[in-house]
């Protein structure tokens, strides 16, 4: 082959393989490195989230219920609030202790800082979703007037799989208050335009240097959600691509457990107020199941899957 002659490789990575190889990829962004040493990181709840703080940390506290609002069991859900740890927070290298409300836990953050928190939903043009099942927005939505308001960096990890046509478009047929049906959680959903969007092209071009297009995607026995990328460069730039995907090829996909839907309410991320003082006095319904029995939910709907059950992945990737 010619010297600088470019070559092609197709990789197919399953939703718990994206979310370890983008995590890889904004572990390895100059500002997250600069910010995670000298600066400070908030790193919040999700899926995705927890792999990236494996990558920056080495681990993730309680990394099964380190979730929030999720869809479970094929359903609008969230894990249980009681049993979430707080996010994470570091300054100058430390894992620090969080902050009771996010507007002190950003007060002192400058355009050098972190903040990284995860997705529901991206398109084409780079926009990114957040479903918000909090009638007050969550973690994003306390937080993103103030990053907006003062342009700190906000990094969106969020696979693939997540692909719509149009956030804005998606943001304008949801609201919490507009909804006649919804399968488990009301939500609406914030968008953001100005966040730094990091799937599976961007970390691949971030770790390797190869230029990276999704081509097709789906999948069925364990492989749904999978999504397919061509990726063009040298052979020494492929064959390292090559060498991490089959490292992380396997990658269990996490294990959360739903909240009990009896007493299940969308806390906020502050902790100042307990559930009860965030909902005293309303009788709102935020969840059609809300209130329910385990015995009277629906059987898709019912399992709570133990942590630790799940024995179909092979090794931790995580750090590697």
């Amino acid at each position: 082959m010619a010297k600088g002659e470019t070559m092609l490789a197709a990789l197919s990575f399953t939703p718990s393989e994206s979310k370890r190889l983008i995590a890889k990829g904004v572990a390895a962004m100059p500002a997250v490195q600069l910010a995670l040493s000298q600066g400070q990181v908030v790193i919040a709840h999700g899926s995705t989230d927890v792999y990236v703080a494996e990558e920056l940390l080495g681990c993730c506290p309680q990394r099964e219920q380190f979730l929030s609002g999720q869809i479970i069991n094929g359903v609008l859900c969230q894990t249980s609030p009681e049993e979430k740890p707080a996010i994470i927070r570091v300054a100058g290298g430390q894992l620090m202790s969080p902050k009771p409300t996010m507007e002190e836990t950003l007060r002192d953050f400058t355009a050098t800082d972190v903040f990284i928190k995860g997705a529901n939903a991206v398109d084409p043009q780079g926009n990114a979703g957040v479903l918000c099942a909090h009638p007050a927005g969550g973690t994003i939505g306390f937080a993103y007037g103030i990053i907006s308001a003062r342009g700190l960096q906000l990094i969106v990890p969020v696979g693939l799989e997540k692909l719509v046509a149009s956030v804005p478009e998606a943001a304008r047929y949801l609201g919490q208050e507009r909804l006649y049906y919804h399968s488990g959680l009301k939500v609406g959903m914030l968008t953001i335009t100005n966040g730094m969007v990091i799937t599976e092209i961007q970390a691949l071009q971030i770790l390797f240097g190869v230029r990276a297009v999704h081509v097709g995607g789906g999948g069925v026995n364990g492989s749904e959600g999978t999504v397919v990328i061509a990726i063009e460069g040298e052979k020494s730039q492929l064959d390292d691509a090559i060498r991490l995907y089959e490292r992380i090829k396997g990658e269990p996909p996490l294990q959360p457990q739903k909240a009990y839907c009896l007493n299940c309410l969308p806390t906020t991320p502050s902790m100042t107020k307990t559930k009860t003082e965030q909902f005293s006095g309303e009788e709102r319904r935020y969840c059609m199941y809300q209130g329910s029995r385990e015995d009277e939910l629906p059987d898709f709907f019912r399992r709570r899957t133990p942590i630790g059950e799940y024995d179909g992945g092979k090794r931790s990737t995580r750090g590697s």
